[in-house]
């Protein structure tokens, strides 16, 4: 059992972690990449559209790419999973909006919303960093299929707000936000790269290993792991 004692707050990854890999690969990147050239033809004027549409350009090298070029950038990093702050974007506008009209339903593993509420109902903060935008990670937990979860949650922080999820820095940059001091704050994640960067920076860490997802095999590089959230014991400061 990996126990964590004397937290305020749990950090949560999703992708891996309270949810499946395989959801988000099978579901939500068709559903993205089916709505793309849509979305470059139609809205290139809304104002967020235009700032990711402009990242996509200033990561390619390319200040005039047009919308095919543009289209065939975020189909190739999807192929690749890249982790780039401007394809987040956009998935994020079609995914809220495909949650928003009963389209798409988020998926969590069967132990992360008890002991979300659990932890919650004892005084716990929970907050989520993910790589995919924070639009798309109030979709996801306002569309669970155990209704809106949002309220368990006291803030979001994704690529752009936070930064690399590889890099002690953004971990930094979120304990300076939330007001907590670092060994208080609990990550969770499936990644080796995102918990050592978490250990970097001075927060506890535990490794979420679930049979199936894409790090399982590899393994946690020594960090504390456990197979479902059951086995994870968040115990407050007060405690």
């Amino acid at each position: 059992m990996s126990q964590a004692r004397a937290v305020d707050a749990v950090v949560l990854d999703i992708e891996g972690t309270t949810s499946a890999t395989g959801f988000v690969v099978d579901v939500l990147y068709p559903y993205a990449r089916a709505r793309f050239g849509a979305l470059i033809a139609e809205r290139s004027g809304e104002p967020e559209v235009a700032r990711a549409l402009s990242a996509v350009r200033t990561e390619l090298g390319e200040p005039d790419a047009g919308p095919a070029r543009i289209e065939q950038a975020l189909n190739a990093w999807l192929d690749q999973d890249r982790k780039l702050t401007p394809l987040k974007t956009l998935q994020g506008v079609l995914w809220a909006e495909g949650f928003a009209r009963g389209e798409l339903v988020s998926h969590f593993y069967a132990d992360v919303v008890p002991a979300l509420r659990r932890w919650h109902a004892a005084g716990t903060r929970l907050y989520v960093y993910s790589s995919g935008s924070v639009a798309a990670q109030r979709a996801w937990f306002g569309h669970s299929p155990e209704g809106d979860l949002r309220g368990l949650v006291s803030d979001w922080y994704d690529t752009q707000n936070a930064g690399p999820k590889q890099e002690a820095g953004s971990y930094r940059t979120i304990a300076a936000d939330t007001g907590i001091v670092p060994d208080r704050l609990l990550f969770l994640s499936d990644r080796p790269g995102e918990l050592d960067a978490a250990r970097v920076a001075g927060w506890r860490a535990v490794g979420v290993r679930r049979p199936g997802e894409p790090y399982y095999e590899q393994g946690l590089r020594g960090h504390a792991e456990a197979r479902t959230f059951e086995e994870i014991d968040v115990v407050g400061s007060g405690a």
